[in-house]
């Protein structure tokens, strides 16, 4: 069995001596390549069985041998073209190991707005005279309705820490996923408009797929509470670009926490930088000291079932999209 190990990304910048060794096990001593760039990648996709990494549709088409590929994005989105879907390929990822720093990203980007820490730091070290406004317009998350669209990993390490905030958590789920003690109530998508109703911020937890491309729009902004927050830490194409211009021009969305942004990179002349109740930054929430290594052990967990020829952990419905 040829495995094919692809570092150098973002998510995967190395693999360690120690986990190449547990991978050399965990697969009965297979024939393990190390390839430091998709570059270097190239000339193994063609007999590679198994992969950890990612690959666009070109290659995998030359990867004729593939059976398993194990994914080293958050999101499985950037997979999804028709060659992958028709395949008979199994398809794993980072499915539920990514919540804990998005979520701690989340929550960054909302204490941002709610704190007026943007504001403070952008005006420092002259910022003394704004005490005055910034404290008129702070506000404090305590018994704030936090409402969560998709309650998967990310969803459900927000709503853990919105509940520490003293928030109290809604959520919706296009799946029937399980309740959480973490949230007050949880309804399918045919009560969106409900939770939207009811919800001081909105946190975008939820992958993007077909169905949730530009799904936040006019209406979803004309629904939701007058003034209530968005906040975004998954995919910007959920946001209709256009639609959220709108929404905070005419006030009705109070702010906006924005990891990602439905360009990018968004253009320095894009008039989502010119509002001061925005915070944007560059795509940086999936940055963990941890995330590697949770996905290699994963990697690892999985080799071993797949010569069980058992379930594998964070499989992907590629029908579905996640």
């Amino acid at each position: 069995m040829k495995i094919l190990v692809v570092t150098g990304s973002l998510t995967f910048p190395e693999v360690l001596e120690e986990e190449l060794e547990q991978i050399y096990v965990a697969s009965g001593e297979g024939d393990i390549v190390v390839a430091n760039s998709s570059e270097e990648a190239d000339q193994h996709w063609p007999d590679a069985e198994v992969a950890m990494g990612v690959l666009d549709a070109p290659t995998f088409v030359r990867a004729k041998n593939l059976r398993w590929l194990h994914s080293v994005a958050a999101g499985a989105d950037m997979l999804m073209f028709p060659e992958m879907v028709a395949s008979d390929v199994t398809l794993t990822g980072e499915k539920g190991l990514v919540g804990p720093h998005l979520a701690d990203h989340a929550f960054g980007l909302l204490l941002a707005l709610t704190r007026q820490l943007k504001r403070a730091i952008l005006e420092a070290p002259a910022s003394w005279p704004s005490r005055a406004p910034m404290r008129k317009v702070m506000f404090e998350l305590q018994g704030m309705t936090m409402g969560i669209v998709g309650l998967g990993g990310t969803g459900r390490a927000v709503a853990h820490r919105a509940r520490a905030f003293g928030m109290n958590c809604i959520a919706v789920d296009s799946e029937n996923v399980m309740p959480s003690e973490d949230v007050r109530k949880l309804w399918r998508m045919n009560h969106f408009p409900e939770m939207l109703a009811e919800s001081d911020v909105v946190t975008i937890c939820c992958p993007l797929t077909p169905e949730t491309r530009g799904f936040i729009n006019d209406d979803v902004f004309a629904a939701m509470k007058p003034g209530a927050l968005l906040v975004n830490v998954t995919r910007g194409p959920i946001v209709d670009a256009d639609s959220i211009v709108r929404a905070l021009d005419s006030g009705r969305l109070g702010g906006a926490g924005l990891d990602v942004t439905p360009i990018e990179p968004l253009p320095q002349d894009h008039k989502l930088w010119t509002f001061p109740n925005v915070v944007i930054t560059p795509h940086t929430a999936g940055a963990s000291q941890y995330r590697a290594r949770r996905n290699v052990a994963r990697f690892i967990e999985n080799l071993r079932h797949y010569r069980a020829g058992e379930p594998l952990e964070g499989e992907i419905d590629k029908q579905k999209g996640f």
